[in-house]
């Protein structure tokens, strides 16, 4: 008896998660609602110029001088 309910609380928990992501992966890919007069958006890169936009950061970034400490014992 006390399997049956540990089973069927395990359904019910597995029904609930499932629902909850389901409204969570629905709400994910709804668009959003375009404001009037706003400007347009421009459009989405590339994953192709994301990758170079990241790499140009992290090489701007090593390109900095790093600061001098005065505790150099």
């Amino acid at each position: 008896m006390r399997a049956i309910f540990g089973v069927l609380s395990l359904l019910v928990v597995v029904a609930i998660v499932g629902v909850l992501a389901k409204k969570q992966m629905s709400a994910v890919t709804a668009p959003l609602p375009s404001v009037p007069g706003a400007p347009a958006a421009a459009p989405a890169a590339t994953p192709q110029q994301q990758v170079q936009q990241y790499q140009q950061a992290v090489q701007g970034a090593m390109q900095q001088a790093r600061p001098v400490s005065d505790e150099t014992k």
